[in-house]
């Protein structure tokens, strides 16, 4: 059985989540260093490539989400299904 989405995710969904959180780092990073020295065109740039960590994300959660639908397709639930009322 599987047990973790990243064992059973595709490799769409493992490049998506890495490059999420590489970008979420990189912004958090250059927001701290552009805090400690005065540079608001640094924190400002920061703050877009936080946002497209996060766009990534979201694009992760669509794979995710698409994968399990095609993973549910081709191997139904076992077991008691629900009947009509």
């Amino acid at each position: 059985m599987i047990n973790t989405y990243w064992e059973a995710g595709s490799p769409l969904y493992k490049r998506v989540v890495i490059t999420s959180m590489a970008l979420s780092g990189l912004g958090i990073v250059l927001a701290l260093i552009g805090a400690n020295i005065g540079n608001r065109g640094l924190m400002y740039t920061a703050v877009g490539i936080i946002f497209a960590g996060l766009l990534t994300h979201m694009v992760g959660v669509v794979v995710r989400t698409r994968d399990m639908k095609a993973y549910r397709k081709q191997n139904p639930p076992q077991g008691r299904q629900p009947g009509p009322k």
